[in-house]
This record gives C-alpha cells, structure tokens and sequence, in this order.
C-alpha cells in the first residue's frame, strides 16, 4: 500500500549527501514526493537538492547527528508546520579496527548516529505519524546484524540493535491495527564510499559477496517501505548470509566474519 499524494506529506531522508541516501532522494522525488534531506555537508545537500528541484520542493536542513541534541533539533526543526509521512532512517557510520585499539572518539560518534540518533528518530516519527493515521519509516541497517562482526564489532552490534529494535516496535504498531510501518533494509556491501571510509578497501570485506549499486538497493528497499515490509534483504548472497547469521552458533559466525573481515 502506497502513502498519501506527495501534495499533503513530507519525505525526510539522512543521510543524504551520498550513497544510498542520494538514490533514496532521487527515488522519491521521481515519485512526486516533496524532501526534507540531512547530513553534515551542506554543499553536497544543495547540489542534490538543485538537482532536484526540478521536479519537487526540497528543504535542506544540515545536522551532525553525532553532537548531542542533533537528531532532536532535526526532527523538530524538518516536523515543524509540516506532515512527514516517510522517514529514511539512512544515516550511520562504520569503522574497523581490534576494539580496544586508538581513542574512544570514533566509537562514541559511531554509537551516537548508529543507535541514539536513529532511535531519537524513529520515536519522533512514529508518534508524529500515528497522530496522523499512517506513515512509513525505513531503518537502514546491514546484513551485518545478523552476526557478531570481529574487527567491526561494535558496527555490528549497533546494526543488530537497529534490526531489533525495528522489528519490536513494528510488532506494536501492527498490534494495535496502526497504518504505521518500519521497514528495515539490510543490504551487504554497497558501492558507496562507505568501505573507504570505514578503513576498508574499495571492494569491501571478503566473503564471496560482491559490492551491489547503490541504486538497486535503494529501489528494493524503496518498495519494500512501500509494501510495508517488515525486513528486505537484497541480494541472493547476502539473503544467504543473513539465513547462515541466524542458523549458526553465534561464535561459529563470529569467527567466519573476522576472517572474512582478515582479508579486507
């Protein structure tokens, strides 16, 4: 089931300066829908956003969710005087390295976009779009939430947090007979800069899974929102390895991730 004319709700996106939250973004403004997008760089947000406004109204409200208060001042400031009737839960960070190793820095900025932020989000969407009688919210998380990950372990944890806490409170929306729905996206390795930037090659971890396009991500868990998926896993491999995470002992996919991870 599709959400109500773009004419009457918003579409905020974080994220969006890159990657998957840029395939996002041009997915619904194709479909008419109007954008709230968010990410630190406001230049890459404007250059998206000139791009377009050709065919929707886009607001661009720059947020660092990993300052305290961030995602609290975004929601309030992106709800204010207008109804979001989807929310792109996309933004997050990664990083690998042994735990223990370098400073805590990165780690807290990691935990505060992966978990606090997204939460923060998510709660003020799903009252907001109660109030309203339907709404669809996407959590971008990972196939890696489905197994402990040696040498990313707190990405993984924070990604495994994110699918729980998706799948719990779409229980209670469904419950309660609401119009609401979370869908999590749970893509493996996506061409996104993401791996670069999270200390890894180009190429990403090991494992047999190649690298999908952001775009055919983006779309399959687009339609998955829409439809009111609980969770999308796109990709044959990765639906694989996400079956082996929730079948094998979880220290026997621990120890086949780091060495997956060994080779990255």
């Amino acid at each position: 089931m599709d959400l109500v004319p773009q004419s009457r709700g918003w579409t905020l996106i974080t994220g969006a300066s890159s990657g998957l939250g840029v395939e996002f973004a041009r997915i619904a403004a194709r479909g008419g829908r109007r954008l709230i997008l968010s990410a630190r760089s406001e230049d890459k947000l404007e250059a998206l956003a000139a791009e377009l406004r050709e065919r929707v109204e886009v607001v661009v409200i720059p947020a660092d969710l990993a300052r305290p208060g961030g995602a609290e001042r975004l929601w309030r400031e992106a709800s204010e005087g207008r109804r979001i009737d989807i929310l792109v839960n996309n933004a997050g960070l990664g990083l690998k390295r042994r735990f223990g190793e370098g400073g805590t820095e990165q780690v807290e900025q990691m935990v505060a976009v992966n978990v606090s932020a997204a939460t923060v989000l998510l709660q003020g969407a799903v009252g907001h779009m109660r109030a309203n009688g339907a709404g669809r919210i996407m959590n971008v998380a990972s196939v890696a939430a489905f197994v402990p990950g040696p040498k990313m372990a707190v990405y993984h944890a924070t990604k495994a947090y994110l699918l729980s806490l998706s799948d719990a409170v779409s229980a209670e929306l469904e419950q309660e007979g609401s119009e609401v729905s979370i869908t999590a996206l749970c893509p493996g390795p996506v061409e996104t800069g993401f791996f670069e930037t999270a200390g890894m090659p180009a190429s990403g971890p090991g494992g047999g899974i190649k690298p999908a396009r952001a775009r055919d991500v983006a779309q399959a868990g687009w339609e998955a929102m829409l439809a009111g998926r609980h969770t999308v896993v796109p990709g044959g491999m990765t639906r694989i390895a996400a079956l082996a995470g929730r079948v094998l002992p979880r220290w026997l996919g621990a120890r086949l991730t780091g060495k997956a991870y060994g080779s990255a």
